[in-house]
């Protein structure tokens, strides 16, 4: 996927330098001898007054399948030819040193789309207890109190938003058709909600201190589009629940899974095999199938020991 494929280079550039974040982190706070993660480098990096920064790196949306589009996955920040995968570090300094990964809730989350806020929370809430509740892990996964306005990107293009940063998975509320528009063409017809991951540099390059091959994850927001009207248990709309639930899993790392396809014959969209993470919304699913469960436990089953 090119640059060009996701904002445009002028306003890419802009984005990556806008967005860029230190961490929350005192200088020198860092050394090499932290949990063995820090080589001669990136501690003489950091005894010089250079900043660890949240940039973002890719955006993965899931689609309307009756626009015949599935999702897709844009990047911001290009390593090469090595598109990398994310993740998060189990005590990772940069994110306070925890084990546990957090999330919170704009408390502006709803626009007229159907819902409330309560609603939209409540669903949210449960979304992330499913994840919560597999059983192949110890991974614990905490919500964290927040009264404001969350949203790095949105803020950025000109939105309603802030660059708080309280979480590790932020759901930073509905959003108008002209910020999808920004994100991907028609973006505002298609893209139901979309998430975009962060990740830490140093140096202008890619941190990846537990040497996984990954780029270590520093937090993730997540978007609604409020274009579309939205239900919880009954009514007209799309199901909030299952939206959250498969935002949530590319927040936990997940990605797309699963073959996508337009029946012209029949006029029908289909997905093979249907899982939570397929690329677009075929109807209510808030119970994990095998392969969401499968994916999920290849993340985080050795966690926090990884």
């Amino acid at each position: 996927m090119t640059i060009k494929n996701c904002l445009g280079a002028a306003l890419l550039f802009s984005l990556f330098s806008a967005c860029s974040k230190d961490a929350p982190l005192k200088e020198n706070t860092l050394t090499k001898t932290d949990k063995g993660l820090w080589n001669d480098k990136m501690a003489v990096s950091m005894q010089k007054g250079a900043a660890i920064k949240a940039v973002p790196y890719k955006a993965e949306y899931i689609t309307d399948a009756r626009s015949g589009a599935a999702g897709k996955t844009y990047f911001f920040f290009h390593t090469g030819n090595k598109q990398l995968d994310v993740a998060f570090v189990p005590g990772d300094p940069s994110r306070g040193g925890r084990t546990d990964i957090t999330y919170a809730v704009d408390d502006e989350l709803t626009q007229d789309n159907g819902l409330n806020s309560y609603e939209a929370e409540s669903a949210i809430d449960a979304a992330m207890a499913t994840w919560q509740a597999q059983k192949c892990s110890k991974l614990e996964i905490n919500k964290v109190a927040y009264s404001g306005n969350l949203g790095w990107m949105s803020a950025d293009l000109g939105f309603s938003g802030s660059k708080d940063w309280v979480a590790d998975i932020q759901h930073s509320g509905f959003l108008p058709a002209a910020f999808f528009d920004a994100l991907a063409p028609g973006g505002s017809y298609s893209i139901l909600a979309i998430t975009i991951s962060y990740i830490w540099i140093l140096d202008g390059k890619v941190l990846d201190i537990d040497s996984d091959g990954k780029a270590d994850l520093a937090f993730s927001e997540i978007y609604y589009n409020d274009v579309f009207e939205w239900k919880t248990d009954y009514g007209y709309g799309y199901d909030i629940e299952t939206i959250a639930l498969h935002e949530s899993g590319h927040g936990l790392g997940q990605a797309h899974f699963g073959k996508a396809f337009y029946n012209y014959s029949n006029g029908k969209f289909h997905v093979a095999p249907k899982a939570v993470m397929n690329a677009s919304y075929t109807g209510e699913q808030r119970t994990l199938l095998g392969t969401d469960k499968a994916g999920h436990c290849s993340i985080w089953a050795n966690w926090p020991s990884k």
